[in-house]
């Protein structure tokens, strides 16, 4: 990478947290992004120097765009969108949507998303193969993760503004959720 870094971000999807970067050479019209260290977009000469990049990230094939802006002069401001919101926005909702635990499990580390609105399960980047079971109190989604039996219990609140509350067991033991 050169020293035309112009812009760095973390985005957090179901399969994993992505680096994004992008390089912007000013004079060169030079623009290069990376998603976890590859080379996925290069335009060089480029002698418009404001406008817009699109590109995709994550196994899901999430749209993300760069949005290059001349502030005054020749200062830049560089925003990340994700599926058209900006990236603050999109993680407010995201955290919304989904729930997200990390735990080590015989000495790895093991990101769990689960997707509220499809009830899928992702460890690491793979989607989890499940077995959903409607239960006395709510649903239990089961998988197993290594030689471990897991399970996500989603159950009502009782009250509509929280509505429902997704927990991840592992052998039984409650699993605190994170938040990204």
């Amino acid at each position: 990478m050169s020293n035309d870094l112009a812009g760095v971000w973390e985005v957090a999807l179901s399969d994993g947290v992505h680096r994004i970067e992008f390089e912007h050479g000013t004079t060169t019209g030079k623009r290069v992004i990376y998603v976890d260290g590859k080379e996925i977009l290069r335009r060089d000469w480029m002698f418009k120097l404001v406008g817009k990049e699109a590109f995709n990230v994550g196994k899901s094939e999430t749209k993300a765009t760069i949005n290059i802006d001349a502030v005054s002069g020749f200062a830049y401001e560089y925003t990340l969108e994700i599926n058209g919101k900006s990236l603050k926005k999109y993680m407010e909702n995201r955290s919304k949507v989904t729930s997200t635990w990390v735990l080590n499990l015989d000495g790895i580390d093991c990101r769990v998303v689960l997707e509220k609105d499809t009830m899928d399960v992702w460890c690491n980047g793979q989607n989890i193969e499940t077995a959903g079971e409607f239960v006395d109190d709510g649903t239990e989604t089961h998988f197993t993760l290594g030689d471990h039996n897991c399970c996500v219990k989603a159950v009502s609140s009782g009250k509509r503004r929280d509505g429902i509350i997704h927990t991840l067991l592992v052998d039984g033991t409650e699993i605190a959720e994170c938040t990204e």
